[in-house]
């Protein structure tokens, strides 16, 4: 039986968006084309423009889309959850295409004149909601803000991650988020919450 052609449509645009993750990631914006994008996802010129009318509206799509390409799930609650979830974004960007050039889309989108911090400040939004749960736990020390924390949090993250990206690819960047947190846990968690919160054992051998 012939594939519904909705049905075929919505899986030639999945297969050009995954195809335009993996271009972008590689080559950047710049470097990007395309028909390589059309190479990689194996569609016809028409295919790809019935989709996506330019390399910048492909950029826009991935850009956009980037908390829908992790899928976090913790078991634990208030600052645990955000440490742990702040690991899991560093797997993420090891081994997920599609948030990894989403992340480095927001960081080139002057080149196809961009200037949007929504990626960002969804971070925000998430990172607080957590921050909030924790300071309901009794969890933070008296004077933090968590709307402030969660700014300053993202800002280090996504800079953490991109020194990573420079210097190792990423490969140490597990190992640079558990130094990100020695530094800020004494800030911001009451001394009974650090002594309780963990780190993932390979980061933690990596550190060591």
């Amino acid at each position: 039986m012939a594939e519904p052609k909705q049905e075929r449509a919505v899986r030639t645009r999945e297969l050009i968006l995954y195809a335009a993750a993996e271009i972008f990631d590689e080559c950047g914006y710049s470097g990007a084309s395309i028909s390589k994008i059309m190479d990689r996802a194996q569609v016809t010129q028409g295919g790809m423009y019935f989709h996506f009318k330019s390399k910048r509206s492909l950029a826009q799509a991935v850009l956009a889309h980037q908390q829908e390409f992790v899928n976090f799930s913790g078991g634990t609650n208030g600052l645990q959850k955000l440490v742990d979830l702040t690991f899991f974004l560093a797997r993420e960007l090891q081994n997920n295409v599609l948030f990894r050039a989403s992340v480095r889309l927001a960081v080139e989108q002057g080149e196809f004149g961009g200037h949007d911090d929504t990626a960002y400040q969804e971070w925000v939004t998430e990172f607080r909601a957590l921050l909030n749960e924790a300071s309901e736990l009794g969890e933070l020390q008296a004077d933090v803000d968590e709307a402030e924390f969660a700014n300053v949090l993202v800002g280090a993250y996504s800079g953490i991650q991109v020194f990573s990206n420079i210097s190792s690819g990423r490969a140490d960047l597990p190992e640079r988020i558990v130094s990100m947190w020695r530094y800020l846990l004494p800030a911001v968690a009451t001394p009974q919450t650090r002594a309780r919160l963990s780190f993932p054992a390979d980061a933690q051998r990596m550190a060591a």
